[in-house]
Protein backbone atom coordinates (compact mmCIF):
# COMPACT_ATOMS: atom_id res chain seq x y z
CA UNK A 1 0.00 0.00 0.00
CA UNK A 2 3.05 2.53 0.50
CA UNK A 3 4.39 2.08 -2.65
CA UNK A 4 1.01 2.17 -3.82
CA UNK A 5 0.52 5.22 -2.32
CA UNK A 6 4.09 6.95 -3.37
CA UNK A 7 3.80 5.29 -6.80
CA UNK A 8 0.20 8.09 -6.88
CA UNK A 9 2.07 11.10 -5.31
CA UNK A 10 4.49 10.78 -7.89
CA UNK A 11 2.13 10.89 -10.54
CA UNK A 12 -0.39 13.52 -9.66
CA UNK A 13 2.36 15.92 -8.82
CA UNK A 14 4.18 15.55 -12.34
CA UNK A 15 0.71 15.71 -13.62
CA UNK A 16 -0.06 19.14 -12.14
CA UNK A 17 3.52 20.49 -13.33
CA UNK A 18 2.55 20.04 -16.96
CA UNK A 19 -0.97 21.44 -17.07
CA UNK A 20 -1.13 24.50 -17.28
CA UNK A 21 -4.98 24.98 -16.07
CA UNK A 22 -4.26 23.09 -12.93
CA UNK A 23 -1.21 25.79 -12.01
CA UNK A 24 -3.86 28.58 -12.92
CA UNK A 25 -4.58 28.97 -9.27
CA UNK A 26 -0.72 29.69 -8.24
CA UNK A 27 -0.19 32.19 -11.16
CA UNK A 28 -3.58 34.41 -10.40
CA UNK A 29 -2.90 34.19 -6.81
CA UNK A 30 -0.64 37.09 -6.56
CA UNK A 31 -2.94 39.22 -7.89
CA UNK A 32 -5.09 38.85 -5.09
CA UNK A 33 -2.35 39.50 -2.83
CA UNK A 34 -1.88 42.75 -4.94
CA UNK A 35 -5.20 43.62 -4.13
CA UNK A 36 -5.61 43.39 -0.51
CA UNK A 37 -2.53 44.25 0.68
CA UNK A 38 -2.90 47.94 -1.61
CA UNK A 39 -6.13 48.58 0.19
CA UNK A 40 -4.45 47.75 3.61
CA UNK A 41 -1.25 49.95 2.51
CA UNK A 42 -3.71 53.04 1.86
CA UNK A 43 -5.59 52.64 4.77
CA UNK A 44 -2.36 52.65 6.49
CA UNK A 45 -2.65 49.34 8.02
CA UNK A 46 0.08 47.47 7.47
CA UNK A 47 -0.05 45.67 11.07
CA UNK A 48 -3.17 44.10 8.96
CA UNK A 49 -0.51 42.75 6.25
CA UNK A 50 -0.67 38.60 8.03
CA UNK A 51 -4.40 39.24 7.32
CA UNK A 52 -4.02 39.63 3.42
CA UNK A 53 -1.44 37.24 2.96
CA UNK A 54 -2.62 34.11 5.16
CA UNK A 55 -6.14 34.98 3.07
CA UNK A 56 -4.51 34.85 -0.28
CA UNK A 57 -2.87 31.57 0.68
CA UNK A 58 -5.95 30.04 2.31
CA UNK A 59 -8.04 30.96 -0.95
CA UNK A 60 -4.97 28.76 -2.87
CA UNK A 61 -5.73 26.20 -0.95
CA UNK A 62 -9.06 25.62 -0.97
CA UNK A 63 -9.40 26.56 -4.68
CA UNK A 64 -6.84 23.84 -5.53
CA UNK A 65 -8.44 21.35 -3.33
CA UNK A 66 -12.02 22.16 -4.59
CA UNK A 67 -10.81 22.22 -8.75
CA UNK A 68 -7.82 19.46 -8.70
CA UNK A 69 -8.66 17.48 -5.93
CA UNK A 70 -12.22 17.03 -5.27
CA UNK A 71 -12.82 16.71 -9.10
CA UNK A 72 -10.13 13.44 -9.35
CA UNK A 73 -12.59 10.72 -9.89
CA UNK A 74 -14.95 12.95 -11.87
CA UNK A 75 -11.97 14.42 -13.99
CA UNK A 76 -10.82 10.43 -14.85
CA UNK A 77 -14.61 9.36 -15.61
CA UNK A 78 -14.17 12.31 -18.31
CA UNK A 79 -11.18 11.57 -19.33
CA UNK A 80 -12.19 7.59 -20.12
CA UNK A 81 -9.80 6.69 -17.54
CA UNK A 82 -12.02 5.40 -15.02
CA UNK A 83 -12.78 1.97 -16.32
CA UNK A 84 -9.29 1.00 -16.24
CA UNK A 85 -8.59 2.37 -12.66
CA UNK A 86 -11.16 0.40 -11.44
CA UNK A 87 -10.13 -2.70 -13.06
CA UNK A 88 -7.53 -2.97 -11.43
CA UNK A 89 -6.51 -4.78 -8.05
CA UNK A 90 -5.01 -1.22 -6.65
CA UNK A 91 -7.75 -0.07 -4.02
CA UNK A 92 -9.32 3.46 -5.16
CA UNK A 93 -8.90 5.10 -2.20
CA UNK A 94 -5.46 4.49 -1.58
CA UNK A 95 -4.55 6.04 -5.03
CA UNK A 96 -7.26 9.02 -4.45
CA UNK A 97 -4.66 9.68 -1.41
CA UNK A 98 -2.15 9.68 -2.98
CA UNK A 99 -3.05 12.07 -5.37
CA UNK A 100 -4.64 14.32 -3.04
CA UNK A 101 -1.50 14.52 -0.72
CA UNK A 102 0.37 16.00 -4.20
CA UNK A 103 -1.74 18.58 -4.82
CA UNK A 104 -2.34 19.55 -0.80
CA UNK A 105 1.50 20.07 -0.34
CA UNK A 106 1.72 21.55 -4.10
CA UNK A 107 -1.24 24.55 -2.84
CA UNK A 108 0.71 24.92 0.33
CA UNK A 109 3.40 27.19 -2.43
CA UNK A 110 0.74 29.79 -2.49
CA UNK A 111 1.53 31.06 1.51
CA UNK A 112 4.74 31.62 0.55
CA UNK A 113 3.94 33.09 -2.62
CA UNK A 114 1.66 35.69 -1.23
CA UNK A 115 4.53 36.28 1.51
CA UNK A 116 6.87 37.10 -1.20
CA UNK A 117 4.32 39.43 -3.22
CA UNK A 118 4.04 41.57 0.32
CA UNK A 119 7.74 41.69 -0.01
CA UNK A 120 8.72 42.61 -2.86
CA UNK A 121 5.70 44.44 -3.86
CA UNK A 122 5.15 46.22 -0.68
CA UNK A 123 8.00 46.56 1.24
CA UNK A 124 6.57 44.47 4.15
CA UNK A 125 8.15 41.37 6.27
CA UNK A 126 6.40 38.77 7.70
CA UNK A 127 7.80 36.90 11.09
CA UNK A 128 7.14 33.77 11.81
CA UNK A 129 7.12 34.18 15.63
CA UNK A 130 5.88 30.82 16.48
CA UNK A 131 7.60 28.57 14.22
CA UNK A 132 6.59 25.16 16.23
CA UNK A 133 3.11 26.09 16.30
CA UNK A 134 3.12 27.23 12.62
CA UNK A 135 4.59 24.03 11.12
CA UNK A 136 2.33 21.94 13.43
CA UNK A 137 -0.69 24.13 12.17
CA UNK A 138 0.80 23.91 8.64
CA UNK A 139 0.37 19.85 8.77
CA UNK A 140 -2.84 19.66 10.28
CA UNK A 141 -4.13 21.44 7.54
CA UNK A 142 -2.62 19.44 5.26
CA UNK A 143 -4.87 16.60 6.83
CA UNK A 144 -7.85 18.65 6.91
CA UNK A 145 -7.41 19.51 2.92
CA UNK A 146 -7.11 16.30 2.50
CA UNK A 147 -9.91 15.05 3.97
CA UNK A 148 -12.05 17.39 3.04
CA UNK A 149 -11.13 16.93 -0.74
CA UNK A 150 -11.62 12.98 -0.72
CA UNK A 151 -15.05 13.94 0.81
CA UNK A 152 -15.48 16.13 -2.24
CA UNK A 153 -14.06 13.50 -5.17
CA UNK A 154 -17.41 11.46 -3.30
CA UNK A 155 -19.71 13.69 -3.89
CA UNK A 156 -18.67 15.11 -7.61
CA UNK A 157 -18.80 11.51 -8.86
CA UNK A 158 -22.32 11.40 -8.17
CA UNK A 159 -23.53 13.58 -11.41
CA UNK A 160 -22.67 16.50 -13.71
CA UNK A 161 -23.52 19.14 -12.21
CA UNK A 162 -20.06 18.62 -10.13
CA UNK A 163 -19.05 21.53 -12.41
CA UNK A 164 -21.45 23.95 -10.71
CA UNK A 165 -21.22 22.52 -7.27
CA UNK A 166 -17.52 23.26 -7.71
CA UNK A 167 -18.07 26.66 -9.09
CA UNK A 168 -20.12 26.92 -6.51
CA UNK A 169 -18.11 26.40 -3.02
CA UNK A 170 -15.37 28.46 -4.11
CA UNK A 171 -16.19 32.05 -2.91
CA UNK A 172 -18.71 31.10 -0.05
CA UNK A 173 -16.34 29.09 1.84
CA UNK A 174 -13.89 31.88 1.37
CA UNK A 175 -15.83 33.99 3.57
CA UNK A 176 -16.54 31.00 5.61
CA UNK A 177 -13.32 30.00 6.07
CA UNK A 178 -11.96 33.92 7.21
CA UNK A 179 -9.65 34.15 4.13
CA UNK A 180 -11.25 37.07 2.84
CA UNK A 181 -12.09 38.46 6.53
CA UNK A 182 -11.60 37.48 9.73
CA UNK A 183 -14.63 35.51 11.66
CA UNK A 184 -14.77 37.84 13.62
CA UNK A 185 -16.15 40.41 11.97
CA UNK A 186 -18.37 38.55 10.18
CA UNK A 187 -22.65 38.89 11.35
CA UNK A 188 -23.20 36.49 14.52
CA UNK A 189 -25.70 34.17 13.37
CA UNK A 190 -22.74 33.38 10.39
CA UNK A 191 -20.63 32.91 13.07
CA UNK A 192 -21.26 29.30 14.43
CA UNK A 193 -21.26 27.95 10.67
CA UNK A 194 -17.60 28.86 10.22
CA UNK A 195 -16.62 26.48 13.08
CA UNK A 196 -17.24 23.55 10.81
CA UNK A 197 -15.14 25.03 8.20
CA UNK A 198 -11.53 23.75 8.66
CA UNK A 199 -10.41 27.07 7.02
CA UNK A 200 -11.69 29.12 9.56
CA UNK A 201 -9.49 27.31 12.37
CA UNK A 202 -6.25 27.02 10.28
CA UNK A 203 -6.58 30.99 9.54
CA UNK A 204 -6.98 31.95 12.66
CA UNK A 205 -4.12 29.52 13.93
CA UNK A 206 -1.60 30.87 10.92
CA UNK A 207 -2.53 34.37 11.57
CA UNK A 208 -1.79 33.92 15.37
CA UNK A 209 1.69 32.67 14.86
CA UNK A 210 2.65 35.79 12.91
CA UNK A 211 1.50 37.70 15.57
CA UNK A 212 4.14 38.33 19.30
CA UNK A 213 1.39 37.57 21.56
CA UNK A 214 1.03 33.75 22.57
CA UNK A 215 -0.98 31.34 20.93
CA UNK A 216 -3.84 30.75 23.16
CA UNK A 217 -5.40 26.55 23.56
CA UNK A 218 -2.73 25.20 20.48
CA UNK A 219 -3.47 21.49 21.24
CA UNK A 220 -7.38 21.71 20.99
CA UNK A 221 -7.16 24.38 18.08
CA UNK A 222 -5.04 21.73 16.00
CA UNK A 223 -7.42 19.04 17.23
CA UNK A 224 -10.62 20.27 15.99
CA UNK A 225 -8.65 20.93 12.55
CA UNK A 226 -7.40 16.78 12.63
CA UNK A 227 -11.08 15.57 13.72
CA UNK A 228 -12.32 17.69 10.86
CA UNK A 229 -10.45 15.97 8.50
CA UNK A 230 -10.68 13.04 10.18
CA UNK A 231 -14.89 12.72 9.69
CA UNK A 232 -14.66 14.61 6.12
CA UNK A 233 -12.05 11.80 5.23
CA UNK A 234 -14.05 9.06 6.64
CA UNK A 235 -17.80 10.59 4.63
CA UNK A 236 -15.53 10.50 1.53
CA UNK A 237 -14.23 6.76 1.49
CA UNK A 238 -17.85 5.80 2.84
CA UNK A 239 -19.05 8.05 -0.15
CA UNK A 240 -16.65 6.17 -2.56
CA UNK A 241 -16.69 2.85 -2.04
CA UNK A 242 -20.83 3.00 -2.07
CA UNK A 243 -20.60 4.59 -5.56
CA UNK A 244 -17.94 2.25 -6.77
CA UNK A 245 -20.12 -0.78 -6.03
CA UNK A 246 -23.05 0.45 -7.70
CA UNK A 247 -21.28 1.56 -10.81
CA UNK A 248 -19.93 -2.00 -11.04
CA UNK A 249 -23.07 -3.71 -10.28
CA UNK A 250 -24.84 -1.25 -13.00
CA UNK A 251 -21.98 -1.28 -15.69
CA UNK A 252 -21.96 2.78 -15.15
CA UNK A 253 -18.29 3.86 -14.13
CA UNK A 254 -17.34 6.16 -17.32
CA UNK A 255 -20.72 7.55 -17.21
CA UNK A 256 -23.65 9.18 -14.36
Amino acid sequence: MTALFWAAVRFQAAHVWRSVNDLMVLVTLPLFTVAFLAVLVESDRRDLAPYAIVGSGAMSLWSMAVNISGGTIEGDRRNGVLEAAVATPAPLVVVLLGRITAVTVISQIGLVESALVAWVGFGITIEVHHPLVFLLTVVCNTVAVVGTATALAGVFVLGRWALTLKSSLTYPFYVLGGAVVPVAFLPEWLQPLTRVVFLSWSAELLRDCLSPAAVRNVPARLAVLLVLGAVAFAVGVWVIERIMRRLRALGTVGYA
